[in-house]
Parts: C-alpha cells; sequence; structure tokens
C-alpha cells in the first residue's frame, strides 16, 4: 500500500535508537529514550493552508529530527509511520 499525504503532511519512518552508548554501555529497552530521527517516506503537495502559502522543504529520503510527540502514528503492511505537519519537523540532518 502506497501513502500520498494531503497538504502540509509529511509521512515518516522512525530510525532506530543505537543500542549501546559512546561508553560501550549496552542500553535496556526501557532506559531508551524514543528516537527523534527520521527517514521522510513521503511528502505531501504543499499549497495553501489555512489561509497560508506552505513551501515544502523536505523531500523523500531526507533524514530529519522530529518534536518529542508529533504526529499520529500509523501501522501499514506490518511496517510503522508517522504522519506529521511540515512545522513539527525542527531539522534535516546532513
Amino acid at each position: 500500500m502506497k501513502v500520498k499525504p494531503l497538504a502540509d503532511r509529511v509521512v515518516i519512518k522512525m530510525v532506530e535508537a543505537e543500542e549501546t552508548t559512546k561508553g560501550g554501555i549496552i542500553l535496556a529497552g526501557t532506559a531508551k529514550e524514543k528516537p527523534s530521527v527520521a527517514e521522510v517516506v513521503a511528502v505531501g503537495p504543499g499549497g495553501i493552508v489555512e489561509g497560508k502559502e506552505i513551501t515544502m522543504y523536505v523531500k523523500p529520503g531526507d533524514r530529519v529530527l522530529i518534536s518529542k510527540y508529533a504526529g499520529t502514528e500509523v501501522k501499514l503492511d506490518g511496517e510503522e509511520y508517522t504522519i506529521l505537519k511540515q512545522n513539527d519537523i525542527l531539522a534535516i540532518v546532513e
């Protein structure tokens, strides 16, 4: 199934967090924070949203930092995705 977001929405897939710290300590599943780095899967067309012109700055394949509790999580074909507005994206990771 293919997902096509509307307006200023973006579909992302979270990138797995590292299992060990820089010092080599292995983290238990409960000690890990929700990852905030994600890969963009699909991007809406932008356009006029609530009377304002919205230009989309991200594209599929970009790695981005997102707000901690942003978006709505959905499960499609066994994969977990998050759909959020572009303004919930904090930065593009290069």
